[in-house]
């Protein structure tokens, strides 16, 4: 995760009324904040995260707005200096002259029981507050004391309802934002409030489940020459339908969803050699050091001097083109495959992250470039009948070389997408994948038939549904019951020497024997207002599926050797012992264990202890 903006990327800024807004910042474009103002995207770049901005007026002769650091103590002022009682405290506050037949309780204690929300108790109606926004274009601290001082009723209101009409005009008539961070966690709390259906309805709080019970983990990108004979490891099969979101998840654990420093500074380097000037021509001198605005100073962009002179756009002769080099090399260990039904997989949400899987191209220094692996089911399941996974007919090189550039170009790129989509395929179809995690609206059923075979022994299995039915049959499925009856089965034929008659439509539809400890269980993390006096869950939370998720662990069932558990289940008999007088009955010495400390002899005594 950066810890600054840098150019081309997604930002969130927070707005006073709550919204999250996502925001890209290009260099030498201008961001438009409804209802807010318009700043140019200069000012953000190489800015930290987690300010809270403020937008200023156009100063005299400048032609764009400024933006200036809003302090701490400034924003928590209100907090600091007007703290609010609880209603306990406030029973002993003698400060309000008012009856208590009207404003104050029976014990003293104000209330809003007989106060009327009129609008005609505010004496500046909509067009003179319009009137005001345009002669006070700044921060709109003004704007609200007005407004508060022409209310008729603002005395009567107690100190909860007064906070809450302060905090609402503040909402609406400040011109501030806070600019945050965009990874999954804030992803997945806009498209919760945007579009549930499109994620379908995954919490912040299953997403870390699916984490956690899969175990998604980094593991080395690279593998060791010496060591090259070692099996892949950190290899982890996908089924997604969450338009990308569990594979960011996933990218993030594996720390593959962010771009290195070193592989994006030559990217930031040349784009600030092309906006070199019109950023220069977009900064303004500082007016008030102490004002502490931001436009003055430059965007955080690397600018090299370049070290040869710029060819020039006509070329006295038309260059030939090359033959494109050979495809990538492919990441053996910590990769994400996908798993998908259709021609290209929908992971439109890796575009917040600087990568787009439908332009390739672009994103060549991104890791998820080689760690990103897809395989549509047809190619899983008949790969024979795939277009793509069948070779293109050879040429030869006298051939290629009489042919024209456009022609071999085409030849090189067939070539090349068919060796990366072979070896992708089979691959996949090795299996020895370190886990599963399936977040579909297909039949679960359906995948763990074709899926828990490819997960190696020791290996997780996850699958998230909006709902509990889909997950309850597969509750039954491996239940302890049906593994008994489909073992009984297989070991009844083997005795005779027959192959076992197994019913896969109606009693197995998948082999119960290949998972252990299944496990169906939800979780949901309700919000809280914690206020002095008012202190209860949000009743404005939204609703919607609880979300469910089966978790289980891949093993390997012995079939060459039958075993049988052997031993004495019976209650052991206690040994007593009997003293000298006569007949009384002590209980048996416990074992004695000495043991001397700093690697002396260890001697151990049992007296009385059953065999």
């Amino acid at each position: 995760m950066y810890s600054s903006v840098r150019p081309n990327s997604e930002v969130v800024l927070r707005l006073p009324s709550g919204i999250l807004k996502i925001v890209k910042v290009i260099p030498n474009t201008t961001i438009s904040i409804p209802k807010i103002g318009t700043f140019s995207a200069n000012l953000l770049l190489g800015r930290p995260y987690h300010f809270t901005y403020e937008i200023l007026d156009l100063q005299d002769g400048s032609k764009e707005t400024g933006l200036r650091i809003v302090p701490v103590d400034e924003l928590n002022l209100e907090v600091v200096t007007n703290k609010t009682a609880t209603p306990a405290e406030s029973r002993d506050d003698e400060a309000s002259d008012l009856p208590d037949t009207e404003i104050n309780g029976q014990n003293g204690e104000r209330n809003n029981r007989l106060t009327v929300d009129d609008p005609s108790r505010q004496a500046l109606t909509m067009e003179e507050i319009e009137e005001l926004k345009k002669a006070n274009p700044g921060s709109g601290k003004e704007i609200i004391e007005q407004i508060m001082a022409s209310h008729s009723g603002l005395k009567e209101k107690t100190a909860f309802a007064l906070a809450k009409y302060t905090l609402r005009k503040s909402r609406k008539y400040m011109k501030r934002f806070t600019m945050l961070p965009l990874d999954v966690n804030m992803l997945t709390e806009i498209m919760l409030e945007k579009d549930p259906s499109k994620i379908m309805e995954l919490r912040e709080e299953m997403l870390g489940l699916i984490m956690s019970w899969s175990n998604v983990h980094y593991a080395e990108r690279a593998v060791v020459e010496e060591d090259a004979q070692a099996k892949p490891s950190g290899r982890w099969l996908v089924v997604d339908d969450t338009c990308g979101l569990v594979v960011a998840a996933m990218a993030e654990r594996m720390g593959l969803l962010y771009q290195d420093d070193e592989d994006d500074s030559e990217d930031e380097s040349d784009e600030g050699l092309q906006n070199e000037d019109v950023v220069a021509e977009n900064i303004q001198p500082a007016p008030d050091p102490e004002a502490m605005q931001i436009d003055e100073r430059s965007p955080d962009i690397k600018t090299p001097e370049p070290e040869k002179e710029p060819t020039p756009l006509l070329s006295p002769q038309p260059q030939r083109r090359k033959p494109e080099p050979p495809a990538p090399q492919q990441a053996t260990s910590n990769t994400i495959t996908v798993l998908h039904s259709n021609p290209q997989p929908n992971l439109s949400f890796l575009k917040y992250f600087s990568f787009t899987p439908e332009d390739l191209s672009t994103c060549q220094s991104h890791p998820l470039y080689s760690h990103l692996k897809t395989v549509t089911w047809l190619q899983l399941l008949n790969p024979s009948a795939d277009a793509l996974y069948q070779e293109p007919p050879a040429i030869s090189d006298a051939s290629l070389a009489g042919m024209k550039s456009g022609k071999r170009g085409n030849y090189y790129r067939k070539r090349n997408r068919w060796e990366r989509i072979r070896k992708v395929v089979d691959e996949t179809r090795e299996g020895g994948f370190d886990g599963l995690v399936v977040a579909s609206t297909m039949e679960p059923v359906g995948i763990m038939k074709h899926c828990v075979p490819l997960v190696k022994g020791g290996g997780n299995i996850v699958v998230y549904s909006p709902s509990a039915e889909p997950l309850v049959s597969l509750m039954d499925i491996y239940s302890r019951d049906r593994k008994g009856a489909y073992v009984r089965i297989v070991q009844a034929a083997a005795a005779e020497g027959k192959d076992p008659v197994i019913d896969e439509e109606v009693d197995f539809p998948l082999n119960p024997t290949l998972l252990l400890n299944p496990m169906l269980q939800t979780a949901r993390a309700r919000e809280w207002q914690v206020l002095p006096g008012r202190t209860h869950p949000l009743m404005t939370s939204k609703g919607g599926p609880e979300g469910y998720l089966f978790t289980a662990t891949r093993v390997l069932p012995n079939t060459s050797v039958r075993v049988e558990a052997r031993g004495r289940f019976g209650k052991k008999k206690k040994m007593t012992t009997q003293d000298e007088d006569g007949g009384a009955e002590q209980p048996p010495k416990k074992a004695k264990t000495d043991q001397a400390v700093g690697g002396a002899e260890i001697h151990h005594e049992a007296e009385g202890v059953a065999s």
